[in-house]
């Protein structure tokens, strides 16, 4: 599939990207030069390859989910504007 300059201006448009009169015919070219890239890939065989995760063999290390209240409720509530009876304080919205 060839990229013609009508089609440059459309992508740019959709894209929202401002191409100049004068950079439409390099960016059809790059256009170009990029969909032959992707022709190029499409003729990789890849039917015997794993899907990829991570480019190295790393492993995450992972920790046990342990439920904490984290015991900072005085510190946290110090951040609040308005505070009552130990709880955050909100002004009344609703009559």
């Amino acid at each position: 599939m060839a990229i013609d300059n009508e089609m440059v201006k459309q992508v740019a448009f959709l894209a929202r990207l401002k191409v100049e009169d004068s950079k439409v015919e390099s960016t059809k070219e790059e256009f170009n030069n990029i969909l032959a890239w992707v022709e190029q890939l499409k003729e990789v065989n890849t039917d015997n390859v794993e899907p990829l995760v991570a480019v190295n063999d790393t492993k995450l290390v992972v920790r046990d989910d342990e439920v904490a209240d984290g015991n900072l409720k005085e510190a946290v509530l110090k951040n609040a504007p308005m505070q009552e009876f130990g709880y955050f304080a909100v002004p009344k919205v609703v009559e």
